[in-house]
C-alpha cells in the first residue's frame, strides 16, 4: 500500500491504540502531515514509534480507522488476507451450508476492516464503504474478493451512496464486476427471499436476524402472529413455517409491504390469508387486545446518534408498552433494538419500564444478539448493536 501521510498523537493518547481500539478520534491528534482525506496514513506516538496504519478521514470525529497494528507497512495483498480470514470465520460457523447461502462476509470493526460492510448472496458480493479509505479502495476489495473467490464470485456491486453521500455520491451504486439479476433468491435455512440490493435498504436484506428468526420457529405453532416492522417478511415466513395459524404483517412502507407479500408468495403462503398492512405500527396496534400470542417488535434504529438517544429511549418504551398491553394473556414477545448508542443494560432497563407502565407480569426467555457472521471485537465493544429479548407476559 501507498503510505501517503503521517499522524502523530498527543501524549497519552496512544493508549487506545495500543489495547487495539481501531479508531483514532480529532482530539487525539497534534498533528497531521501529508494525510488526505481517503489515503493510507502511518500512526506514530509522541515519541515517532509506529502505531499502525489506517485510513485518514477529514469529515467527522473520527480521523484514522486502523487497519493494522503492526509496524510494518502492508503491502498489496492486505485485503486478500483479511478476506481469508474471514471466509475462516464463516466456515467455522458453518457458512454457507446446505440450506443456507446469505451471510455478511466482511463486517467492520470484527474483521479488522473498520469503514466496510461486504454481505454475500449466493455469489453475489455487495460491498458497502463507511468511510472515505474504503470507498478509495473499493476496486482492490473487488479484486481482493476475486483473487480470494474466484469462480463461486458471480458480481460485486458497490452500495454506498446511502452510507457515503456528499462528495462520493456519483461513484457509488454500480457493478464493479459481473452483472447480478435481481431480485435474486437466496436461501436461509430452507426459506426463500427475494434479494434486491440495487433498490432494497442496506444491502438488500436484514442478515443479522436470521437465528432470531429461526428462534421464533420455536415459539409459532398453532399462534397467531404479528411481525411488525416487518420489511422483506423474513419473521413472517419463518413463523409460518414453523405452522403458526396466521401472521400478519405490518411496516409503513407500501415498499417493504409489497415485497414481504412476494416472499410470502414464494415460500407458498397466500398474502390474503395472512394478511399485509402498510400502516404505522402505533396506529395497528391501537384496537388489538388479545388478537395475538406472538408480537415482534424490530424497528429500525431509532437513534443514530448519541444525542437522539434520550428520545429513541421514550420511542423504544411506548412501543413496547402498547405491546405488552394488546398481546394475549401467556403471549411471547420478541423485541429488539439496533441502535448503537442504546446499549445493552439502557435497552433492558427500558423494557422493565415498559413492563411497569403496562401493568404486566414479565419474564425472560432469552437474550438476543447478532449472529457469528456479525462478530464484534474484544478490543471494540462498539461493533455490538442488535440487542433483543424473548420475554412471557403473563
Amino acid at each position: 500500500m501507498t503510505i501517503t501521510g503521517k499522524v502523530t498523537l498527543k501524549k497519552g493518547k496512544e493508549v487506545s491504540l495500543q489495547r487495539f481500539h481501531p479508531w483514532v478520534f480529532s482530539g487525539a491528534i497534534h498533528n497531521a502531515v501529508g494525510a488526505v482525506d481517503g489515503a493510507w496514513v502511518e500512526v506514530q506516538d509522541y515519541k515517532s514509534q509506529t502505531l499502525g496504519y489506517g485510513h485518514y478521514q477529514r469529515q467527522g470525529s473520527i480521523s484514522v480507522r486502523i487497519l493494522t497494528f503492526e509496524a510494518q507497512v502492508p503491502d498489496e495483498r492486505f485485503y486478500e488476507r483479511r478476506l481469508d480470514d474471514a471466509r475462516f470465520l464463516r466456515t467455522a460457523a458453518s457458512l454457507p451450508s446446505a440450506d443456507t447461502n446469505a451471510f455478511r462476509l466482511i463486517h467492520a470493526e470484527g474483521d479488522g476492516l473498520p469503514g466496510l460492510i461486504v454481505d454475500w448472496y449466493d455469489g453475489v458480493a455487495v460491498v458497502q464503504a463507511h468511510s472515505s479509505g474504503m470507498h478509495a479502495d473499493r476496486e482492490r476489495i473487488a479484486a481482493a474478493l476475486g483473487k480470494v473467490f474466484g469462480e463461486e464470485l458471480k458480481a460485486v456491486y458497490y452500495k454506498s451512496k446511502s452510507t457515503l453521500g456528499g462528495n462520493h455520491a456519483e461513484d457509488t451504486d454500480a457493478y464493479l464486476s459481473g452483472l447480478g439479476a435481481v431480485p435474486h433468491v437466496v436461501n436461509e435455512y430452507k426459506n426463500k427471499f427475494y434479494i434486491d440490493w440495487e433498490e432494497g435498504q442496506k444491502t438488500g436484506f436484514f442478515l443479522d436476524q436470521r437465528e432470531n428468526r429461526k428462534l421464533l420457529t420455536h415459539f409459532t405453532r398453532g399462534k397467531t402472529v404479528l411481525n411488525t416492522f416487518c420489511y422483506t417478511g423474513g419473521f413472517s415466513v419463518y413463523a409460518l413455517s414453523a405452522g403458526a395459524s396466521v401472521v400478519h404483517s405490518v411496516d409503513a412502507s407500501e415498499k417493504a409491504i409489497e415485497l414481504t407479500r412476494k416472499n410470502l408468495t414464494l415460500n407458498g403462503y397466500n398474502p390474503a390469508i395472512h394478511e399485509c398492512h402498510a400502516v404505522d405500527t402505533f396506529e395497528f396496534l391501537k384496537d388489538k387486545e388479545d388478537v395475538y400470542d406472538v408480537i415482534v417488535l424490530d424497528p429500525p434504529a431509532f437513534a443514530k446518534h448519541r444525542d437522539a438517544r434520550h428520545q429513541a429511549v421514550k420511542g423504544y418504551q411506548r412501543l413496547n408498552t402498547e405491546a405488552m398491553k394488546v398481546i394475549k394473556p401467556g403471549g411471547i414477545l420478541f423485541t429488539f433494538s439496533c441502535s448503537q448508542v442504546v446499549d445493552r443494560q439502557l435497552f433492558y432497563d427500558t423494557i422493565v419500564s415498559s413492563a411497569i407502565q403496562a401493568k404486566r407480569q414479565i419474564k425472560v426467555l432469552h437474550h438476543l444478539a447478532q449472529p457469528a457472521d456479525h462478530p464484534v471485537s474484544i478490543f471494540h465493544r462498539e461493533g455490538e448493536y442488535l440487542k433483543g429479548l424473548v420475554l412471557y407476559v403473563e
